[in-house]
């Protein structure tokens, strides 16, 4: 039997979702081959309170250290490609993959091919304020797969924001903000959006298909699908 790639993961980015994609994997690694196969990875997972705390004083040099030193960690350790488990980190994943000197499988790349799937042009795009504001993400989605994003107003954001840190990531899941984050998505929809990303790999959590009018896009279970894919042997695409 050919030997299955490793797949190093930069995780911790908050545990819970981190927790997620581990499951995922394995699975995925599990239905495909059967048996008892089991996903070959490395994960590091950092210490998030420090990065939260830096990205919210904007201290991006410093965020963009530890992707940096987590890449040469897992290459270092045999990694032949590299996940990293959150949306917004992202923004640092070609200088990741540089570091590494490996392929950084980008979620971004991995959701939009699912929207393409679908021939649509135009989402909303849900996720920390980080992810929606800055351009790296649309940007991304936008000159690849022709999609555009629309993203809710800037009291929205900020709610969603706090929800996704002071919420999700200590593991609360509470109803008003369930509520909350469904009405930003309906709003994008009445604006033009034909689906909803979930561009935070926390929000598949509380966001549910049957809660929506239009398509949902997990951005974690479309990072999983493609590197399930690695792992048996597909090609990296990504930075």
């Amino acid at each position: 039997m050919r030997e299955m790639r490793m797949l190093g993961i930069i995780g911790g980015m908050s545990w819970l979702s981190t927790t997620e994609y581990y499951r995922l994997l394995n699975e995925g690694v599990q239905k495909a081959l059967g048996g008892s196969h089991s996903a070959r990875l490395i994960l590091s997972s950092v210490e998030f309170q420090g990065v939260a705390d830096a990205m919210a004083r904007g201290d991006w040099p410093a965020v963009r250290e530890v992707l940096v030193a987590e890449a040469r960690r897992l290459s270092s350790a045999g990694a032949q490609a590299i996940l990293i488990a959150t949306n917004t980190m992202h923004m640092f994943a070609e200088e990741a993959s540089e570091a590494g000197g490996v392929p950084v499988l980008h979620i971004a790349d991995a959701v939009g091919e699912k929207i393409k799937a679908r021939s649509l042009r135009t989402v909303g795009l849900l996720g920390t304020k980080y992810s929606m504001e800055k351009d790296f993400y649309r940007v991304r989605l936008s000159e690849r797969f022709g999609i555009e994003c629309l993203i809710p107003a800037e009291d929205q954001r900020e709610r969603i924001n706090a929800i996704i840190f002071k919420e999700l990531c200590e593991g609360r899941f509470l109803d008003a903000s369930r509520r909350y984050v469904l009405e930003a998505a309906q709003g994008l929809v009445a604006r033009g959006a034909q689906g909803i990303v979930l561009a935070c790999t926390e929000l598949p959590l509380i966001v549910r298909q049957e809660d929506l009018s239009v398509a949902r896009f997990d951005t974690m279970a479309s990072h999983v699908e493609r590197g399930v894919r690695f792992l048996l042997g597909d090609p990296p695409t990504g930075c």
